[in-house]
């Protein structure tokens, strides 16, 4: 992304009030991620517990698009690079570290509840994909999150761990957990 330069800086301030505005209403229309933001940061009815439900609305809709697919493995590796994207989008918008960890956990909650028979598949992606997913929300939640989030989000966790190292996969991948991770 490109840094103003100072003479643009100045070339803005000596804009009217009007030449801004539709300025700004013309950038907001070409990037849509920029309208999120902007309407997040300056209306008052939006936000953090919105920008998570339209999200979560979106992941929902995309692992329900990936059922439909002829190839399901295939697809659910889509599904979950796709959520991966939205949350990281929802991310940038609210930069909110902790909708992050609460997405990538609803995220997992769906892949858990309703697709663990797919890490059995000969194909890997999508296993290697959710063990990722998992690590990376542990990892988010210890180094971005106040310790006391730990306790909170730790049991699930420990869960989602569990769950993937009983998989016959995890012995098979070089998929390696940090040290304080680790499950015995």
């Amino acid at each position: 992304m490109p840094v103003p330069s100072t003479d643009f800086k100045k070339a803005i301030k000596h804009l009217s009030d009007k030449e801004k505005e539709t300025l700004l209403l013309r950038a907001v229309r070409r990037d849509a991620e920029l309208y999120e933001t902007l309407a997040f940061e300056l209306l008052p009815d939006v936000t953090v517990e919105q920008v998570f439900a339209e999200t979560s609305d979106r992941i929902h809709e995309l692992f329900n698009v990936a059922v439909t697919g002829r190839l399901l493995n295939r697809s659910l590796t889509k599904a979950l690079s796709k959520a991966t994207k939205e949350t990281a989008r929802a991310r940038r918008i609210t930069k909110d570290k902790r909708l992050e960890v609460d997405l990538n956990l609803y995220t997992l909650r769906l892949i858990f509840d309703n697709y663990t028979g797919q890490f059995d598949s000969p194909y890997n992606g999508f296993y290697v994909g959710t063990a990722r997913l998992t690590t990376r929300t542990v990892q988010l939640v210890l180094t971005n999150l106040h310790e006391d989030f730990w306790l909170e989000y730790k049991p699930e966790l420990d869960e989602f761990l569990t769950q993937l190292h009983n998989r016959s996969k995890s012995r098979n991948l070089r998929f390696e957990l940090p040290r304080e991770l680790a499950i015995p």
